[in-house]
């Protein structure tokens, strides 16, 4: 026995019912959203007023942190007590901090904070018109004493006049003393070594046979330059002007003229007054000098007191 049909109109129930359901979640859908919004504009404005809030706080602190460095430099001025203020300070600019921190922020608190510092404000006040009115009486005092004051300020005004004077000539010797004090190069000879360690002079070599280099510099006698451990600085000049230096090889910095100058070697020695020679023996660590003119420069205790020259082909 085949089935029978189902009725067309139980379709069209469950098709009404599917319906209604849907309806029904669009409508309870359309409410949750309807809270959600209303929620996030209680939300917006409670933040908007309290940062509102902030703001007034903020501008109310800045302008006692204004007058609170005023009354800071005045009574300092007066000559008065600033430790309690300082103090006051430095809270002043933690609460400031603070405010950085919105959603902690309590106005009433913050009023509460702003009302004692304006009362310190005025306490001030009147520590500065007492200052102001012990200063007074001190300046009376004073104007007394520097009347009597007047003719001692004229008679050392006289005594430091002559003592710089006097300073400025004994600076002005010292300077001429240090100057003739200074040692002088009397001769700067240049030989070339070769890489069997044969010396060659002349002044013009060879960049192939050129190893090293040995400078020889002869002091000049100086009866006034002190007979100790001294140190000479030498720097040779390249034909394009720049310093040779290496520091592997011992080149450093030294001052001259106030300013720090790159050299190529450095020598100490004990300066015994003799006419004696200083050597200086310099390679490039198996690099050629180039070709052309270089300079030796000769420097001892601030003073260039040499120099000479050799050239490569």
């Amino acid at each position: 026995m085949e089935p029978r049909p189902q009725p067309r109109n139980n379709s069209r129930s469950y098709l009404l019912v599917a319906l209604l359901v849907l309806a029904a979640l669009n409508v309870l859908l359309l409410y949750f959203y309807y809270q959600e919004r209303q929620d996030n504009k209680t939300k917006d404005a409670t933040i908007a007023a309290k940062t509102e809030e902030v703001l007034i706080a903020k501008t109310k602190l800045d302008s006692i942190s204004a007058q609170l460095d005023a009354k800071i430099a005045e009574i300092q001025q007066l000559g008065g007590n600033i430790d309690s203020l300082m103090k006051v300070k430095a809270q002043l600019e933690i609460d400031k901090n603070q405010l950085r921190n919105v959603g902690s922020f309590d106005s009433k608190k913050y009023d509460q904070k702003i009302r004692n510092y304006q009362a310190i404000l005025a306490q001030k006040d009147q520590e500065i018109a007492r200052l102001k009115e012990e200063n007074g009486v001190l300046t009376q005092q004073n104007a007394s004493l520097a009347q009597e004051n007047t003719g001692l300020k004229a008679e050392r005004q006289t005594l430091s006049d002559s003592v710089v004077a006097v300073a400025a000539k004994n600076q002005e010797l010292n300077e001429k003393v240090t100057i003739a004090a200074a040692l002088r190069a009397e001769n700067i000879s240049v030989d070339a070594i070769n890489k069997r360690g044969k010396e060659k002079d002349g002044g013009t070599y060879k960049a192939k046979r050129i190893d090293k280099i040995k400078v020889s510099v002869r002091l000049a006698p100086n009866g006034l330059a002190k007979q100790e451990e001294k140190e000479l600085y030498m720097r040779i000049l390249d034909p394009t002007g720049a310093v040779i230096s290496d520091l592997a090889t011992g080149s450093g910095e030294f001052t001259y003229g106030g300013q720090g100058m790159i050299y190529t070697a450095m020598q100490r020695f004990n300066f015994d007054n003799s006419r004696q020679t200083v050597d200086f023996i310099y390679g490039r660590g198996g690099q050629r000098f180039n070709e052309g003119k270089h300079i030796i420069e000769i420097y001892c205790e601030g003073f260039r007191i040499g120099e000479g020259e050799f050239t490569v082909k």
